[in-house]
């Protein structure tokens, strides 16, 4: 089982951006999950979804401004960030089974005030 996140980069508070997921290696409907860390803090949940109904749920700091879409065919699944903060500078991951899976390689996610 492989994920790999890219997307990451620079954009100024309240731009946008969107993070992929490219998945592979899962033989059944899986969960994936979005976590973040910022720089000197611990790991943070961000999001979670399930393949099998598309249906995520989001921790309350990005509730209302980050929104999951997953794309079957393409073993892909989406982390659009709308109305982005400062506090949003982190690595991003995604992750197996929302965190009890593997763990793919980050990529940063910055943002200017």
């Amino acid at each position: 089982v492989q994920l790999q996140a890219c997307g990451g980069g620079l954009v100024q508070s309240g731009g946008s951006l969107r993070l992929s997921c490219v998945v592979s290696g899962f033989t059944d409907h899986y969960a994936i999950g979005w976590f973040r860390q910022a720089p000197g803090k611990e790991r943070e949940g961000v999001s979670c979804t399930s393949t099998s109904d598309g249906t995520s749920t989001y921790k309350e700091p990005v509730k209302g401004r980050f929104t999951v879409s997953t794309d079957n065919a393409k073993n892909t699944i989406y982390l659009q960030m709308n109305s982005l903060k400062s506090e949003d500078t982190a690595v991003y991951y995604c992750v197996g089974e929302c965190g009890a899976g593997p763990w793919g390689p980050g990529t940063l996610v910055t943002v200017s005030s």
